[in-house]
């Protein structure tokens, strides 16, 4: 069973900065990405952004240019750093571990409220 922790949501001000921290354990599979989708109701869960143990990263276009996505390896760890916020980045912010062997599991953390506003 996988577990999370995540931390870092909050209210921000427009224009502020946030970062999303996201720690996984009990995972039993060597190849699987970790990142962050949002969510908003009445709307579908969307990446904002994901990252391989390789460091490829897969972004939202809505946060290209603003967000910072990294990776612990040895800790399972992952990390979001999104910049210049705009209320239309408020949401519940899920952390995410994807297997990428079969049976391509998703694994969801319980998300954090993230509210830009001033």
């Amino acid at each position: 069973q996988v577990q999370f922790v995540e931390s870092g949501g909050g209210l921000v001000q427009p224009g502020g900065s946030l970062r999303l921290s996201c720690a996984a354990s009990g995972i039993r599979f060597n190849i699987y990405t970790m990142g962050w989708y949002r969510q908003t109701p009445g709307k579908q869960r969307e990446l904002v952004a994901s990252i391989t143990s390789g460091g490829t990263i897969k972004s939202a276009d809505s946060v290209k240019g603003r967000c910072t996505i990294s990776r612990d390896n040895a800790k399972n760890t992952v990390y979001l750093q999104l910049n210049s916020l705009k209320p239309e980045d408020t949401a519940v912010y899920y952390c995410n571990v994807h297997q990428l062997v079969p049976p391509y599991t998703d694994y969801w953390g319980q998300g954090t409220q993230v509210t830009v506003s001033s």
